[in-house]
């Protein structure tokens, strides 16, 4: 329900976000380092934002009905689960390589839409 910077000790962790307007911070990549976000908050009411380290980026294809969003991972860019298309069980699982730049997170899997800030 606040802002929160996660260590890499909150490994292997699922994130119930029902708050709308939180950045979730992560720490710099580390290997094998997982975290999956749910939305749990009502239909079109919550944002989630994943922000990484400012020297990481996230990458990865998320992958709608009609279109693919493609995760570039530009350094310093957040992960956002959009507002308006939130829908209560929408999550997204992240893993680290431990090399810090544009794959320093990938995304391992995907529901709901998501996108890359701009």
């Amino acid at each position: 329900s606040v802002d929160t910077t996660l260590r890499v000790e909150d490994s292997g962790k699922t994130f119930m976000v029902a708050t709308d307007a939180l950045t979730i911070t992560l720490p710099s990549t580390v290997k094998g380092v997982e975290y999956t976000f749910m939305n749990s908050g009502a239909d079109g009411t919550n944002i989630i934002t994943v922000s990484p380290a400012a020297t990481d980026g996230i990458s990865g294809t998320v992958t709608l009905a009609a279109t693919v969003v493609v995760l570039a991972g530009v350094i310093d860019k957040d992960f956002i689960n959009t507002k308006a298309t939130s829908i209560t069980g929408d999550t997204a699982t992240i893993v680290g390589t431990g090399t810090a730049g544009t794959s320093a997170w990938l995304l391992k899997g995907s529901t709901g839409i998501w996108a890359a800030e701009a």
